[in-house]
């Protein structure tokens, strides 16, 4: 079975019928404590499965390390058969490598972030900001690619088929070749998991790179600070845009589309990027 998905006996209620029992799918959301060389970082709630994608992906964002070079060793702590194991990762510097998780506000550090959290306990937005560069303009993209991206991550979500209860982050090379697509029962986490699949592949940043990260619920700030640090130009929303993730994208140089389906989307930043 799907290592993100168990099951539990409910009543079904359908109308004009009695109450009866049935097995229901449902996705599994436990804590995963981060640790870098030994020192708790942060606790994430989080569909089990692509613990070592999601953690190097939020320690790339959180400006922990600064590419896959940073890192050296990634595993589970505890033993295998133990009462939580699975459920604590730590991430080991590579030779010559200092990771500073002083870059996580002392208000973040070792708090619970929740599966619904992207900039919790932060005291300041300032410093997510000041890690984003600006990006270059380009590439042109089709907006058929847009529509395609949706449509495409959609179809690659065996989570979501069975039980209906995750997102999804999907990222796409310019030519519309799905490069990762990652499933989490929180919409950070599986941004989180895809990044850290592209730095583990060492996409992010080279011309294979991806151009586009679709992504499923609405696009918030922190959607686009992680893209921006991933360097990814395009970020297109199944649901709405919120007003500082326009004014972020604005600022950094990326396009972010909203209420993109079928044949029609919002652009609310840089529209130029999007060729008709």
């Amino acid at each position: 079975m799907n290592p993100g998905i168990t099951q539990r006996v409910v009543s079904r209620m359908d109308d004009g019928c009695p109450p009866r029992s049935i097995h229901d799918e449902l996705a599994i959301e436990e804590p995963l404590e981060i640790r870098v060389a030994g020192d708790p970082v942060a606790v994430t709630m989080r569909s089990p499965g692509e613990d070592a994608r999601l953690a190097v992906g939020f320690l790339f964002s959180e400006g922990i390390i600064a590419s896959i070079e940073d890192v050296g060793r990634v595993f589970h702590c505890g033993r295998p058969g133990t009462e939580g194991y699975g459920n604590a990762i730590d991430v080991l510097p590579a030779p010559g490598h200092n990771l500073d998780i002083e870059r996580v506000s002392a208000s973040r550090r070792g708090t619970l972030t929740t599966s619904a959290c992207g900039v919790c306990g932060r005291q300041d937005v300032a410093d997510l900001v000041a890690r984003c560069s600006v990006l270059p303009p380009g590439p042109e993209i089709p907006a058929e690619l847009l529509i395609k991206s949706i449509d495409g991550m959609r179809r690659i979500q065996p989570t979501f088929t069975h039980t209906g209860g995750v997102h999804a982050a999907a990222a796409f090379d310019r030519d519309g070749r799905t490069l990762v697509c990652c499933e989490d029962v929180g919409r950070h986490n599986a941004v989180d998991k895809a990044v850290g699949a592209l730095l583990f592949d060492r996409l992010v940043g080279a011309s294979a790179g991806p151009v586009l990260l679709a992504v499923s619920g609405r696009a918030s700030f922190e959607i686009v600070q992680k893209a921006a640090v991933a360097k990814i130009p395009v970020v297109a929303s199944v649901s709405a845009a919120s007003s500082l993730a326009v004014d972020l994208a604005s600022d950094v140089g990326i396009t972010l589309a909203g209420f993109v389906r079928r044949k029609s989307f919002n652009l609310y930043a840089h529209p130029e990027r999007v060729a008709q």
